[in-house]
C-alpha cells in the first residue's frame, strides 16, 4: 500500500473520530516547550514526515528549529534530540532526568510497561540491575559466553558451506546464529537450524520488526484509538508478539517441572529462584507475568538487532569489495585460516574492528533511539520539560553529525581509525544509545558481531549477483529499526 492511500486513511480516521477527539479533557501544563513546525489538528506533522524514513525528514525538520525542537505525532507533542552535544548533555550530563520510557503504542499495547525495555521508575531500576548480574553470570564479557558464540560461528559457517557458493538469501540464516546465543542464556538451549518451532519464531520477530518500521507500523503509533478498531496488516504486530509470549511461557513452564533452586541453569531458573525468594513480600516485581515479559524482552532484542547489522554489514562489503579484501587480509595476518577468531584478536586488527564499528554507524539500526520521557520537571536549554514530556533521541542524527565525522554520508571506516592506522574510539558513536537507558546487552553485541563477522569472511568471500555499482544501501524502512532491502550473494569459499 502506497503512502498515498495510507495518507487517505489517515485522514478518514480523524475525520471519523473527530468528535471524540475534541471532547477529551483539556491538555496539561506543557511547560515551555521548543518550538517546531506548526501542527494541523488531530494530524499533528505528519505530512511533513516521509513515514518510510522518519529520522532523515526530523534531520531536515532541525535545519530550521534547531537541535531541540518539537514535533507532533498526531495529538502527541514530542521533543526531538539532535546531534552529538545535544544527546550527551541529555543523555549522559542530565541522565537521571531522561532516563523514563516513553510511548510506543503499539509495543505498550503488548508489553503493558511490563518487562525489562518498556518499564519505568524503581520496577526499571530493579529488573534492570537483576538482568546485569544475571547476564555477567552467565557469561557476559566473559570467555564462557565467547565459547557459545564461537561454537553458533561455527555451526554458521558449515551452514553457509552447505550452499555451495549458490546464490541465497542469508535473513534467516543469520537471525538463527544469533537467535541460538541469546537461547541457551535465556532458555539454557540452542535450537537446530532446521526445527520448525525455532524458524517460526525467527520469521515471527522478522515481521513484527518490518511492520513496526512500515507505514501501517508509524500510524498505528500515531493513532492508536483509531487504528485498534480498524483492519490491516498492523495487527499482525499483536499476534506475532503474542505467539512468541506463548513460546516463553511454554519454556517458562518447563523451567518449572525441572526447576532446582541448588543448580540455577539460565536466566529463566534465576528468575524463578528470585520469585521463590520474594513469594512472600506484596511488593516484589518478581513474578510470573514479569519474568515471561523480561524473558521474551531479551529473546527479542538480542536477536534481531544484531542480525540486521550483520546482514547490513555483508550488503556494504559487497558494494566496496576492496575494504572486504583488505579486512580478509588482516583476518590471514592476525587469525589465519586454522584457527576460530577470538575477542582478543580485535585489539590487533584495528581495520576490522573500524569497519565493524562504521558499519554499526553507517547502517544506525536503532535511527530514533526508543523513545525516552523526562522523570521530572526539567530543565533542558533554556526550555521547561513538564514530567512525562516524550523524548526522541534522534541517534541518526548523532551518526550523520558533520561536526563529529569528516564524511557523515559516506561508508568510510578511516572514522575510526587515528593517523597511523589504529582503532581510534568515537564518543559520538551511539548506536547503543547512551546514559542509563543505554543497552543492557551492549557487551553480548559488541561480541557477536566482531566473533560472527570474522568467522563468516575467515572462510568465505561474499559475492553479489550483481556489479557493486548496482548494489542499493538505502533502507527498506528507517522507523523503528531501518532494514535493508532483501537481497541474495554468494558464500564462495576461500
Amino acid at each position: 500500500m502506497d503512502i498515498g492511500a495510507t495518507t487517505l486513511i489517515l485522514l478518514v480516521i480523524c475525520v471519523s473520530c473527530l468528535l471524540l477527539f475534541l471532547n477529551r479533557k483539556g491538555q496539561k501544563n506543557r511547560g515551555h516547550l521548543p518550538p517546531g513546525p506548526r501542527p494541523l489538528p488531530l494530524l499533528g506533522n505528519l505530512l511533513q514526515l516521509d513515514t518510510k524514513d522518519i529520522a532523515r525528514s526530523l534531520l531536515t525538520l532541525s535545519e530550521c528549529y534547531g537541535p531541540v525542537f518539537t514535533i507532533h505525532l498526531g495529538s502527541q507533542p514530542w521533543v526531538v534530540l539532535c546531534g552529538y552535544q545535544v544527546m550527551k548533555e541529555a543523555l549522559v550530563d542530565q541522565a537521571e532526568e531522561f532516563s523514563a520510557r516513553g510511548d510506543l503504542p503499539a509495543v505498550f499495547h503488548f508489553t503493558q510497561g511490563n518487562g525489562i525495555i518498556f518499564s519505568n521508575g524503581e520496577k526499571w531500576k530493579v529488573l534492570r540491575r537483576f538482568a546485569l548480574q544475571t547476564l555477567r553470570n552467565f557469561g557476559m564479557g566473559k570467555r564462557s559466553l565467547e565459547e557459545r558464540i564461537q561454537e553458533e560461528a561455527r555451526c554458521l559457517v558449515q551452514e553457509l558451506a552447505q550452499t555451495q557458493a549458490a546464490p541465497f538469501d542469508p535473513t534467516f540464516l543469520i537471525s538463527r546464529a544469533v537467535a541460538n546465543v541469546i537461547c541457551t542464556i535465556v532458555f539454557g538451549d540452542r535450537f537446530n537450524y532446521e526445527d520448525r518451532n525455532f524458524l517460526t519464531l525467527v520469521g515471527l520477530i522478522h515481521q513484527i520488526l518490518q511492520l513496526l518500521s512500515s507505514a501501517w507500523g508509524q500510524m498505528y503509533n500515531l493513532f492508536p484509538g483509531p487504528m485498534s478498531y480498524l483492519p490491516g496488516p498492523h495487527n499482525r504486530i499483536f499476534e506475532n508478539f503474542e505467539q512468541l509470549r506463548l513460546f516463553v511461557s511454554e519454556r517458562v513452564k518447563m523451567h518449572q517441572e525441572s526447576f532446582d533452586p541448588d543448580c540455577p541453569r539460565d536466566f529463566i531458573d534465576c528468575f524463578l529462584l528470585r520469585m521463590e525468594q520474594e513469594n512472600q513480600d506484596p511488593l516484589s516485581y518478581f513474578h510470573m507475568e514479569t519474568l515471561v515479559m523480561t524473558a521474551h524482552n531479551l529473546f527479542f532484542a538480542g536477536t534481531e538487532t544484531v542480525s540486521t547489522t550483520l546482514r547490513y554489514g555483508f550488503l556494504i562489503l559487497m558494494k566496496y569489495p576492496e575494504i572486504q579484501a583488505k579486512v580478509q587480509a588482516e583476518i590471514d595476518r592476525v587469525i589465519g585460516q586454522h584457527r576460530s577468531p577470538s575477542v582478543e584478536d580485535r585489539a590487533h586488527m584495528p581495520y576490522t574492528d573500524a569497519v565493524i564499528h562504521e558499519v554499526q554507524r553507517f547502517a544506525d539500526i536503532a535511527p530514533m533511539g526508543v523513545p525516552h520521557a523526562v522523570t521530572r520537571d526539567t530543565q533542558f536549554r533554556g526550555f521547561l520539560l513538564t514530567k512525562g514530556t516524550n523524548v526522541m533521541p534522534l541517534l541518526f542524527s548523532v551518526h550523520k553529525d558533520p561536526t563529529q565525522f569528516k564524511d557523515p554520508a559516506m561508508f568510510n571506516p578511516a572514522h575510526f581509525l587515528d593517523e597511523r592506522g589504529d582503532f581510534r574510539k568515537h564518543e559520538a558513536f551511539m548506536p547503543f544509545s547512551a546514559g542509563k537507558r543505554i543497552c543492557l546487552g551492549e557487551g553480548l553485541a559488541r561480541m557477536e558481531l566482531f566473533l560472527f563477522f570474522t568467522a563468516i569472511l575467515q572462510h568465505f568471500t561474499l559475492t553479489p549477483l550483481t556489479h557493486p555499482e548496482e548494489i542499493d544501501l538505502s533502507p527498506l524502512f528507517s522507523g523503528f529499526e531501518t532494514l535493508p532491502h532483501p537481497y541474495e550473494f554468494c558464500a564462495v569459499p576461500r
